[in-house]
Order: C-alpha cells, then sequence, then structure tokens
C-alpha cells in the first residue's frame, strides 16, 4: 500500500475518506472546546499527513494554542507534509515524529493525554491487534480524556464489538457514527484511572 498517494482520496468531497475526515475534525474540535483552561496534550497513531489535529489548529481553533502534540507516522513523505503544515500555521508545539506508530516508547513523555486519536488504524489490523489496542488506549488517555477512532463498516462490521470492548476497560460512549454512514468514527471518554505506559510494548501490525 502507497500510503503517501492513499491520501488523494481526502481531496475528493464526495469520497468516504473525505467525509469521514470532516466528521473526525468535528469530533476533535467538540474534544478541545470541552476541554479545561490551560495545556492540552495529544497524541495520534498513524498520523499520516496530520489533516485531522492540524486541519482543526491550522483554523484557528481558539485553544490551538494551548495544544502540545505528538502525531507519528511511519511514511516519511506523510510526515514531511504534516510538518510543513505545523510549521505554515504556526503550531511550534505540534511535533511529528516518523517511526512505527504501534510502539509505544514513542508515546513517552505525551501520555497520559488529554486527546488520543486512533484514526485509520483499526480497519488496517487484524481483530485480535484492535483489541490489544484497546487495552492500550488506557495506558494512552487520561482520566477524561477522549480517544477518537475510526473503522470501516464493512460486514463483519467491528464497531460495535470495538465499543463494548472500550467499554468494558472504563470508556465512556459519547458518540458513534450511524451504520449507513458510509464509515466509522467512534468517541469516547475515558473514565478509569490509566495504567503505566509499557515501554517496549506493539500495540499492533498493518496487515497491507
Amino acid at each position: 500500500m502507497d500510503w503517501h498517494a492513499w491520501h488523494e482520496e481526502y481531496e475528493r468531497d464526495d469520497s468516504s475518506l473525505g467525509r469521514r475526515l470532516r466528521v473526525v475534525q468535528e469530533r476533535i474540535r467538540e474534544a478541545l472546546d470541552g476541554c479545561a483552561p490551560g495545556p492540552i496534550t495529544a497524541v495520534s497513531l498513524c498520523a499520516g499527513e496530520g489533516r485531522d489535529l492540524i486541519g482543526v489548529l491550522a483554523s484557528g481553533h481558539p485553544r490551538a494554542g494551548d495544544v502540545r502534540a505528538r502525531l507519528v507516522e511511519l511514511d516519511a513523505r506523510n510526515a514531511e507534509v504534516a510538518r510543513q503544515a505545523a510549521a505554515g500555521a504556526g503550531l511550534p508545539n505540534v511535533e511529528v515524529v516518523v517511526g512505527d506508530a504501534s510502539l509505544t516508547r514513542h508515546y513517552d513523555g505525551m501520555t497520559p493525554a488529554d486527546l488520543v486519536l486512533v484514526c485509520g488504524v483499526f480497519g488496517n489490523i487484524s481483530d485480535d491487534d484492535v483489541k490489544r489496542t484497546v487495552d492500550h488506549c488506557t495506558e494512552l488517555c487520561r482520566p477524561g480524556g477522549t480517544l477518537i477512532w475510526t473503522r470501516n463498516r464493512r460486514k463483519p462490521d467491528l464497531v460495535p464489538q470495538i465499543c463494548t470492548w472500550l467499554e468494558e476497560r472504563g470508556f465512556l460512549r459519547i458518540w458513534v457514527s450511524e451504520p449507513d454512514a458510509g464509515f466509522g468514527v467512534g468517541v469516547h471518554r475515558f473514565a478509569g484511572e490509566p495504567r503505566p505506559l509499557s515501554l517496549g510494548a506493539q500495540m499492533f501490525t498493518f496487515v497491507r
């Protein structure tokens, strides 16, 4: 899979990826709106070009200056696009790391975070790895923090099971897109106590 070329679908307003991006951005805005005054920490797994978070911050969100973020992306071309976008928008506290986003060590010093983005991940890994990553989200999210995630709704639809796994681990369901939306976006708030980050762990492996 050429993940750099894959991003071209975002340019089409009528594509499922383009529509999903707009939904994710709206959920990010809502999450930032709900954060308490003061610094906000955010991490993004498999961040791609950073269009979701950087797009929101660059659009003039009033909390943009409070956000310290780390975006982790394996494709160096996508990471460079994200880095340039952050710099062009005057976002010096948005860090882009080129590396395997499945490795927990990349989030050291940033967790537990106020906002965790797991977008474009669950549809590209095995069901067992989805469950394993959900487990690790209890290390990534602070109490009251927001997790925004995506997954396709193709049969067999795993979205209901992902919600169950999250809710069994102390996440409260805030919003999930309708089954006929053409994509799946979920928002959960962590109501539990975060576990220490298990450095040296691998959360998932891409299957394509």
